[in-house]
């Protein structure tokens, strides 16, 4: 018998596995990125004021997925993965989104194309909050700087549109 305040090893076990499938998940999506480095094509555009310095870029990502690990993790506990399906599945569809996103803008060069993926990101985003929200509201608040993040990336990928053209030359 598990001592008062002490969960099962069972328990912290199926935590341990469940927190390395979400931070497998966001490390494959993080692979779009990591695959698709801005490059040539990107120094060359003409970007937006209050476009960040290059090297915010990874260091901004970088916490926001592990504030996405962080989020999903605390719901799945909450639900699990069967019964959570409904709350989650908005979470792993925003995933497939934002790693769309790296290889339409920096291998397509479809600035525009990429536009319309951040909307959809941002829908995706907003909808997981709603749903982990009715779960475990910390968890949707985790989600808050991204979805901050995803707004301000809108604005600069507006901005490339307008000052280089909606699919600037390769």
């Amino acid at each position: 018998m598990a001592a008062v305040g002490q969960r099962p090893m069972d328990d912290r076990r199926r935590d341990l596995i469940g927190l390395g499938g979400w931070t497998l998940l966001v490390i494959i999506t993080a692979m779009g990125g990591i695959l698709s480095p801005p490059g040539e094509w990107y120094a060359s555009l003409d970007k937006p004021p209050l476009t960040p310095p290059d090297l915010l870029f990874p260091v901004a990502w970088t916490i926001l997925y592990g504030l996405m690990i962080a989020a999903a993790w605390q719901v799945w506990r909450r639900t699990g993965l069967i019964a959570g399906l409904a709350v989650l599945l908005p979470f792993v569809a925003q995933l497939g989104a934002n790693g769309l996103w790296s290889i339409l803008f920096f291998q397509w060069h479809r600035p525009d194309l990429a536009l319309v993926n951040l909307v959809v990101l941002w829908v995706l985003i907003a909808l997981t909050m709603l749903r982990f929200r009715r779960v475990h509201a910390p968890a949707a608040w985790l989600l808050a700087p991204y979805l901050a993040w995803v707004s301000f990336a809108a604005y600069l990928n507006i901005g490339v549109i307008l000052l280089n053209g909606p699919a600037p030359p390769a």
